[in-house]
Parts: C-alpha cells; structure tokens; sequence
C-alpha cells in the first residue's frame, strides 16, 4: 500500500527541529509539562479545577481580575440579548453600533483621538505592520519583540520592505541602526510597552528621542500593561512620554480588560489609513459584540475612582510576591508589572519545579526553549487583583520549598526574549 500525502506532510513536519525538541520532552516528563491543561471549574479568587486537583490559578493575565466582576458579566449577557451571539460580518461592510461605542470610550479614556478595533493583539500586530510601511520605507524591531510583531515584520519583508533589529531596549544602538540603514521614506520603530516574559519597561522616552531624530514612528505594543499601568491604566506610552505625538500604541482587551480583542490607538488618520490597509482588519471577523458591550463597561471601571482600589489590590500582591521571592534569595525577573519570572535554568528543572508547585497546589507557566534561550526556563507568575493575600503567603512557601529540592540558578546574567 502507498504512503499516503497526509502521511507524508505529518511525517515532514515531525522532523523540524522544534517539533523534536519539544516531543522529546513530551516523552521525558510527560507528566511534569503541564501544558495544554482542560479546567473544569473556575473560582472567584483564580481557583481553578484541573487534571482532579484543585489549585490557585498563577498563569492568568486578566490581571484585575474583572472576568469575576458582576457588572462586566451583565455587560456580556446583556449584549448577547441585544445582538445575540456573533453578527458574522467583516468590519469592511458593517460593525455593531456597540463597536463604534466601544472605539469611542477607549480613545477617551486612553488620551488618543481614536481608536480601531481588532480581534486579537497578534491580528493587530501581523495586520498593521505591513500595512504601515512599504518599500521605500524601514520597519526596526526590538531584538526581544514580541512573537507577533515579528511575524508582522516578516510579511513587511516579503513585501520588500527592508527590515533590522536592535539591540533590546538600547537607544544608542537603534539610534547606529538607523543610522546605517541608508535614505528612506519613513522609519517604523517596533517594541515592547512591557516585555512580557520579565515584566520588564523600556526606556520609551530614550528611544522615542532617537525616533525624532531620525524620522522615525515608534510602534508600541503594550498590551501587558494595558489597564494595569500608568495613570487610569493606561499603559506605559503617556506616563513616559506626555502624549502620543510620535506613537502608535497596540493595547490588549483581553488581559487586563478581561475582555475579548485589541485596539490600537492612533489620530483619525490613522485609523481611517489602518482600515484600508491593515488586511487582518479588513479579512478578520469582528470581536463578538457582546464582548464590545463589556469593554464600555471596564472603561467606565477604570474611569472611575474604584479602579486605584483595585489597582491598589493588584500591586499590594506584586509587592507581596516580589519581595518574598527576593528574600528567598531566588532570581527574579520583573516586579514593576503584574508578570514576575523565576529563573530555574535547565529545562528539565522548569518543568519539574513547575509540576512540584502544582503538586502544592499553584499554578505557574513553565516556560523553556523557544520562548526563552535554551537552559535560561522560568516559572512565569502572573499576579491577579483578585488573588487572596493567603494564596500569595501560600505560593511563596511553596517555593522556598521549591528552593530546597532544585538547583536553581544564582546570576541575573541571562537576557529573556518574550513570551507568545
């Protein structure tokens, strides 16, 4: 009998090198991985039920904890009354009225003119990229940005714009760059507002300087601190710089917004030149519309005076942890941000640490190789407002625990590209 095609494309596939990579360890710790989890119960408080056990949930980004906020709910199950559960069209032809209401509020309370509406942070990134700079142009990349900014770059280049990195959030280095990369157009300058596998904060004021001078955007993806950074939560972009004259800034709807998509904020201009150009915005389907019903309602939250209560919760349990793993004597990543990362090194050691403090009863992502440099694997802890000051005591006694049965490493000296 023949060898079918199908057979023949798994069979390809099987032998890239990361898919080897990442089976061997599927076969070595088959148990310890705890990766693609099923939940079968969440909590108010980031309980989660998985695999029969019952742990505190560690590895959430809906940082404020307002997927449990009654009012959001109401929110979605109001819009699922109202529009029902998806209206099936691109955003080209036709959007909700609660999607224009929702681009409106978010462009108010983020300090922008506008504000275009995508369904992912990865669909804005990928789309608006390529769409913002052609030949004649260059697009420059952070060494350590995001997995989607980069994917976006990639087409930009297959579409014959001329694309370089620098070095991670060094403005001399962007500056040499850009320098060297000859006469063109325009200059687009893509990073991070955090760093989402340290929690980490470039110096956007440095690098916005350089930007100015060399005529060049800067491309700000900050969906790590949307909503949980800056005044309002508005992210990293006007604490550090006082406007967005020179920005365009990607913030998520799904992290701290406990919400559902992306936006990128910009002058109208802009957003009308995204939509005629940005192919995600105009090939994507829309966010659901229930989901845009609750994004008016998070703004109002973060709008009002409540939200430096919950903001005050979130960094309360930030300091919590970030102070004891660093008296723990434990190499820590971040602490600025709701993201902090352990260091653990070899990836054998983070998969097993990560399932010790499962067995304890806390979740934590246990992220190796491609994420982050081989042998440099972390226990990546995201920090929830609605965690108890019990679970953050608990998790980190569990890893003083933790401390006592791995070899951990003990120098800071190890440079971590983010997480997807």
């Amino acid at each position: 009998m023949s060898v079918s095609p199908m057979h023949n494309l798994a069979a390809a596939i099987h032998q890239h090198s990361l898919v080897r990579f990442l089976e061997h360890y599927v076969r070595e710790y088959p148990d310890a991985l705890l990766k693609d989890l099923v939940v079968d119960h969440l909590g108010p408080n980031r309980e989660m039920d998985v695999n029969g056990r019952r742990v505190t949930n560690f590895g959430s980004d809906s940082f404020l904890g307002l997927d449990q906020d009654p009012r959001v709910q109401a929110a979605v199950a109001h819009g699922v009354m109202r529009w029902g559960a998806h209206n099936g069209a691109s955003r080209v032809f036709a959007s909700v009225r609660s999607n224009e209401a929702a681009e409106v509020k978010l462009a108010s309370w983020l300090g922008t003119e506008a504000a275009l509406i995508y369904p992912s942070v990865t669909l804005a990134n990928v789309g608006a990229l390529p769409g913002l700079v052609s030949k004649r142009d260059v697009l420059i990349l952070d060494e350590h940005a995001h997995n989607s900014m980069q994917e976006g770059a990639k087409i930009a280049q297959a579409n014959g714009v001329r694309v370089a990195m620098f070095s991670h959030a060094d403005p001399r280095d962007l500056d040499r760059v850009l320098a060297e990369a000859g006469e063109y157009r325009v200059a687009l300058v893509a990073i991070d507002g955090v760093y989402s596998m340290t929690g980490t904060l470039p110096p956007l004021a440095e690098l916005n300087d350089v930007c100015l001078k060399r005529n060049a955007v800067l491309y700000v993806d900050d969906a790590h601190g949307t909503a949980v950074l800056g005044r309002k939560g508005r992210g990293t972009v006007l604490d550090a710089l006082g406007n967005y004259d020179n920005v365009l800034v990607v913030g998520s709807l799904s992290k701290g917004f406990s919400c559902f998509g992306a936006f990128i904020g910009c002058t109208h201009e802009f957003k009308w030149l995204l939509k005629l150009r940005s192919s995600t915005f105009i090939f994507g389907g829309p966010v659901p519309p229930p989901y845009l019903d609750a994004v008016c309602t998070v703004c109002d939250i973060l709008n009002s005076t409540e939200y430096e209560e919950i903001r005050a919760r979130l960094e309360r349990n930030v300091k919590h942890l970030a102070t004891g793993a660093n008296e723990l004597g434990l190499v820590v990543l971040g602490g600025e941000t709701p993201i902090l990362s352990i260091l653990t090194g070899d990836e054998d050691v983070t998969f097993q640490a990560g399932r010790f403090l499962f067995e304890k009863g806390y979740y934590v992502q246990s992220v190796t190789f491609p994420a982050v440099p081989y042998h440099a694997g972390v226990l990546r802890i995201q920090v929830n407002a609605n965690h108890q000051p019990a679970a953050v005591a608990g998790l980190l006694a569990a890893l003083g625990d933790m401390q006592r049965r791995f070899v951990l490493p003990t120098t800071r000296g190890i440079h971590l590209r983010p997480a997807a």
